[in-house]
């Protein structure tokens, strides 16, 4: 069975985005491999194994293009309206709070925040299939 470690994203600044992903979500730096031309982070925290991969290309100086094909990653949190307030107290301007609804019943609340790359984060309520 495969097991689900790590996702990847480009980034053209280290610092900022690791003081976004801190401020936001609590993740903090479990490894760092300096290559030379590129660097590769990976970002954690207490809730889950899982890790982001920021990769930092050193000659890299314009901002990525982000296409239409990537989507975004998400994470889940125990009390969305207080994690909505406190990313907006933090100045991370995150989208409204919404719901989704299927077959009339409540499937999702969200609200998504994006990241200095421009990356959207999806920040869900803990409950159901997203716990």
């Amino acid at each position: 069975m495969a097991k689900a470690i790590h996702g990847m994203i480009r980034v053209l600044n280290e610092q900022r985005s690791l003081d976004f992903y801190k401020q936001a979500f609590g993740l903090d730096v479990a490894d760092r491999f300096d290559f030379g031309d590129f660097v590769l982070l990976y970002l954690r925290n207490d809730e889950t194994a899982f890790e982001l991969e920021l990769t930092v290309n050193a000659a890299r100086t314009e901002p990525y293009a982000l296409g239409d094909g990537f989507g975004h990653f998400a994470v889940s949190v125990a009390d969305i309206a207080a994690e909505h307030a406190r990313l907006t107290e933090a100045g991370l301007n995150p989208e409204p709070v919404k719901e989704l609804l299927h077959e009339g019943k409540m499937l999702a609340r969200f609200f998504f925040v994006v990241d200095p790359d421009g990356y959207r984060i999806e920040v869900l309520q803990r409950t159901g299939r997203f716990v």
